[in-house]
């Protein structure tokens, strides 16, 4: 006994549909240790933009004496 197409794009369509109602639109990270890895990182680039000014004076006074 065959089954019938309709019955099989039925099938078919149901379960696509259902595989993406299922599916989130964004995984949660497994591994929430890149986020602190991320966080250590920017607050090191922060902390270089803001002593380059001080990092600058002291260059400048180097240089003079």
């Amino acid at each position: 006994m065959r089954f019938p197409l309709r019955f099989f794009v039925f099938f078919l369509i149901s379960i696509i549909l259902a595989s993406q109602v299922s599916s989130s639109p964004v995984p949660e990270p497994r591994w929430k240790g890149w986020k602190k890895i991320e966080k250590v990182g920017r607050n090191v680039r922060d902390g270089l933009i803001k002593a380059a000014p001080a990092v600058a004076v002291v260059q400048g006074v180097a240089a003079l004496g």
